[in-house]
């Protein structure tokens, strides 16, 4: 496989965009790409990768918007090698990686490889994906409702304490994910009496709509908010453009996964974040 590496997004989506929206397991990429389109994230601060087989079709895709890690596709770790190879020449200060478990593991290896430093698995998913929305059987009280511009300083506050609970690299930029939310009306709170979750939604791709984040305070959990958010906020996706939802859970975490599963989310497939050890000072 021949890889290029390029800053520019015009290219890459020329060259990714039809690979990227062919199955669910990329459709983290594709929203992104989406995203970077429309200049939520700084274009010119993102990395973009495509590998093309011997025939010149494209058959691997990989980005980054800093400072979050890399997103990748598909690869054998022959050919995550050379990726590797090729990525570190441009972007050294590489935190790490997420993709399709055996995607994952594989650059993960070859980045070790390369660099003699360890990474280390930060998290593993299940791809979760939905066509038809089941109850909740415990509806909670409550309704799911677009987050208002006055809402901004409270959700920013939950979005930062969901990356620092999930250990997401660049939980800092909290305030820019909300903005960037907000300005597109894709992030809803469920409102019992006032904001007591947050959730958001992607723009559709291929027919796909991901839900994500997803966070209720320690101090509301356990009432239902997060379910039924989700059951709500699916089965509208449903009812105006999409075909089916997807969501990511953490395996570690047995009670989001048995909560989306009552709403009729089934997992298709494993999904990890492994992060890469730091390079250690000059």
């Amino acid at each position: 496989m021949r890889f290029v590496l390029t800053r520019d997004r015009d290219e890459f989506a020329k060259h990714a965009r039809g690979f990227l929206e062919a199955r669910i397991e990329r459709n983290v990429l594709a929203t992104v790409l989406a995203d970077v389109l429309e200049s939520v994230h700084p274009p010119h601060q993102c990395w973009f990768a495509y590998g093309l087989d011997t025939n010149g079709r494209t058959d691997f895709a990989a980005l980054r918007t800093p400072p979050w890690s890399m997103l990748a596709s598909e690869i054998e770790p022959p050919d995550a090698r050379r990726l590797i190879e090729c990525w570190l020449d441009h972007d050294p200060g590489l935190p790490g990686v997420s993709g399709p478990s055996a995607s994952a593991h594989a650059i993960a290896g070859a980045w070790s490889q390369t660099t003699g430093r360890t990474s280390r698995c930060r998290m593993r998913e299940a791809l979760q994906v939905l066509e038809e929305v089941r109850g909740p059987s415990r509806p909670a009280s409550g309704k799911l409702r677009v987050a208002g511009a006055d809402e901004r300083e409270l959700l920013a506050s939950w979005m930062g304490e969901f990356g620092r609970e999930a250990g997401v690299v660049g939980a800092d930029q909290a305030e820019r994910m909300v903005d960037a939310r907000l300005g597109q009306r894709r992030l809803f709170v469920w409102d019992d009496g006032g904001p007591v979750s947050m959730l958001g939604v992607s723009s559709p791709v291929a027919g796909a709509v991901r839900i994500g984040p997803v966070y209720t305070p320690p101090d509301r959990r356990r009432r239902g908010y997060a379910t039924s958010a989700v059951a709500a906020a699916s089965r509208q996706a449903l009812e105006r453009s999409a075909s089916r939802c997807l969501l990511y859970t953490d395996l570690a975490n047995p009670t989001s996964n048995k909560i989306y599963a009552e709403v009729g989310y089934r997992c298709v497939a494993d999904w990890e974040d492994h992060a890469f050890e730091a390079a250690p000072p000059a």
